[in-house]
């Protein structure tokens, strides 16, 4: 018993806080006079119907399961503070930044993309990485992975490459031909595909990568100025990775391993942390900058653009229950507060549609009204009613209209959005032909080292051996 670890232990933990075993309840609160056995017309008879204890058993658990996550499948979700230590008011009004010294509850949620809620935690693929603020102003996540770039930078082809991450249609296989096809047609992939066969393809668990918004955003401040900005999460535990051949034998051995790790880590008091940093870019800096600041295949120059410490990330707590506060937590880069908004970044645009409406698919129309999701540092006070899962007291008896004369909510001037001038010609731009290659060549003389760089072309070569031919020439 001395070697098992705080995963191990749960279920004794739980036993030794408790002082007396609880009364078995029906789902109603009824007390069950037994749980072992059903209703039945005689000891060999049929199952009466009138068995409200084995219905209300059967039928919930035929529903237990919610639609799986279309990506960011599997995951792990744990609960703590940021912790403003810097000043960048005259960037940013956002309730987090207000003064140094403010903490704000968050709740987070690390993830692979493409695999299912089965998979191993160490496969070779991107880490979601998925941050939500409780702020008096609202609740604000901020989705991005453990990458600061993206494989593509128009949301048209997001089902598309999310599909050649999935399994065959017809064989029901994970298929090499359609990752290496689309990979070779979509030149923009490269830089992406170079850090996913690099080293860090494959973090040591969730505790040792950074974790990047990823996109251009907007920070506001309370004159109403706008500067564009990126968010960067430094680990404090340092970069870890795992070679193919350790990673490939936890993926056997133990495929949860990143889940338990941060478990354990938190349960035995070694918080993990991260640095919270911001990029700023001024207007007119991006008006005349060499290439589009908003294509989420690139990267901002940290030496033009230098990173600014904001504050820290704490997590102090595991999930009371995995279902309800991770299964169950939605994110959405729509999800904003004032002092924070939308950038012209296509990727960005295409993501404040799809995650509310895969949220109302998997969850229900009335998502925010779970508790893990609710904006419980403010008041949700609106015109939205009714609904499936309705939870709350539904608005009580205030006005369903707007505009009312009856003391309903109103909306508050100074919380409007910031004024922003756009010209152009409506019609699809092709982004295809945008320079694709200029970062990837830095990223493989500038940052790798000779060791990295002979381990990356080993890893595309192992994976690229299983694909076509012809596509194997393609990827060269």
């Amino acid at each position: 018993m001395a070697t098992r670890d705080k995963a191990s232990n749960q279920l004794l933990d739980f036993k030794n806080t408790q002082k007396a075993e609880d009364v078995l309840t029906t789902g109603t609160g009824a007390p069950v006079g037994t749980k072992t056995a059903t209703m039945t017309v005689g000891p060999r008879g049929p199952v009466l119907i009138q068995d409200f204890v084995f219905t209300d058993e059967m039928a919930h658990f035929n529903r237990e399961r919610i639609p799986e996550r279309v990506v960011h499948a599997k995951g792990a979700g744990a609960f703590g503070y940021f912790e403003c230590t810097n000043d960048i008011t005259k960037y940013c009004k956002a309730a987090p930044f207000a003064k140094v010294g403010k903490k704000t509850p968050v709740a987070i949620r690390f993830s692979t993309v493409g695999g299912e809620s089965g998979s191993a935690d160490t496969a070779r693929d991107p880490r979601g990485f998925a941050v939500k603020f409780y702020t008096e102003d609202g609740n604000w996540d901020l989705v991005g992975n453990n990458t600061p770039i993206f494989f593509i930078r128009d949301p048209m082809l997001f089902p598309s490459f999310i599909h050649t991450q999935k399994r065959n249609p017809r064989t029901h296989l994970k298929d090499p031909d359609m990752f290496w096809d689309f990979i070779t047609l979509r030149p923009e992939t490269t830089h992406q595909v170079s850090f996913l066969f690099s080293d860090r393809g494959t973090p040591d668990g969730y505790r040792h990568m950074n974790g990047y918004g990823s996109h251009t955003f907007k920070m506001v401040n309370k004159a109403g100025k706008s500067y564009y900005c990126k968010f960067h999460f430094k680990t404090d535990q340092g970069i870890k990775n795992l070679m193919a051949d350790k990673a490939a034998e936890l993926s056997k051995d133990d495929p949860d391993y990143a889940i338990r790790d941060l478990y354990n880590s938190i349960e035995s008091g070694k918080f993990p942390s991260w640095t919270v940093k911001v990029q700023v870019m001024t207007f007119e800096e991006a008006e005349k900058f060499r290439y589009n600041p908003f294509d989420l295949t690139k990267i901002w120059p940290q030496k033009e653009f230098p990173l600014i410490t904001v504050g820290k990330m704490v997590l102090d707590r595991n999930p009371k229950n995995y279902f309800a506060e991770v299964e169950q937590i939605a994110f959405a880069p729509a999800h904003m507060i004032p002092g924070i908004e939308a950038s012209p970044d296509k990727m960005l645009q295409g993501r404040l549609f799809s995650y509310p409406d895969t949220h109302r698919h998997r969850l229900g129309s009335n998502y925010l009204q779970i508790p893990v999701n609710c904006p419980y540092n403010s008041k949700a006070k609106n015109y939205q009613r009714d609904g499936p899962q309705c939870v709350d007291d539904n608005q009580g008896g205030a006005p369903n209209y707007y505009p009312n004369s009856f003391m309903g909510p109103r909306d508050k001037v100074d919380s409007m959005e910031s004024e922003f001038t756009i010209t152009g010609d409506v019609k699809r731009y092709n982004t295809a032909d945008e320079d694709n290659f200029s970062q990837v060549t830095t990223f493989w003389n500038k940052v790798l080292k000779p060791e990295e760089k002979k381990r990356m072309c080993e890893y595309i070569g192992g994976h690229a051996a299983a694909a076509s031919e012809f596509l194997q020439k393609e990827s060269e």
